[in-house]
């Protein structure tokens, strides 16, 4: 923003606020070094993932979030539908909207580990999960996954859960990369309330 819409919203505005702890774009201007021209995406929200404040701090399945999960109601828990000895949940900090976790009950850390009525409900969620979401929302297509210990990239090691993320044409860009940051155009709650109508259905 420049010229007169800045200056309009400090003279409304003139805390440099946009409602109750909502501050406005931050301004390049003023700051040491040459401005850059660039206004400022705030995602204060992320530092807890940043800081690890939401993981557990150790593998017992007292400590574990996909344990506890199911013990919740399906919108405090982010559930999507549960089976017999898995269940669907919204991921907390999303690759895409409708990015989806699949999660045996048990605490088990490795796929080898999975009973065989464990390994086929997991695999009829996951394609249900697809389903559901193309229903919903369209994607272009879908990445399906299992980070199996922490040098894999797995965050929660200790409970195995299945990645079901979908993609879209242009949905990777420069924010991820240079802001560490990611831009969702829907809350859990919408998200959570759209899917679960839809497995239902």
């Amino acid at each position: 923003m420049s010229g007169g819409d800045d200056d309009r919203s400090a003279q409304e505005n003139p805390d440099g606020r946009l409602g109750e702890g909502i501050p406005h774009p931050e301004a390049a201007a003023g700051f040491p070094g040459e401005p850059d021209g660039f206004q400022r995406l705030w995602t204060p929200h992320r530092m807890v993932y940043i800081d690890g404040q939401d993981k557990p701090k150790d593998d017992r399945a007292e400590e574990c979030p996909f344990c506890t999960a199911p013990s919740k109601t399906d919108e405090d828990g982010l559930i999507i539908a549960r089976g017999e000895t898995v269940y669907a949940v919204l991921n907390l900090y999303p690759y895409n909207p409708g990015h989806l976790l699949i999660c045996p009950y048990r605490h088990v850390p490795d796929y080898t580990e999975l009973t065989g009525d464990e390994t086929v409900e997991l695999a009829e969620f996951t394609q249900k999960a697809m389903r559901v979401i193309r229903a919903v929302s369209g994607p272009h297509g879908f990445n399906l996954g299992m980070n199996q210990g922490p040098v894999a990239g797995a965050g929660i090691a200790a409970h195995l859960h299945q990645h079901v993320v979908p993609r879209w044409g242009g949905d990777a860009n420069f924010l991820p990369v240079i802001a560490q940051t990611k831009a969702l155009p829907q809350v859990h709650a919408d998200v959570q309330a759209r899917l679960s109508k839809e497995w239902n259905r």
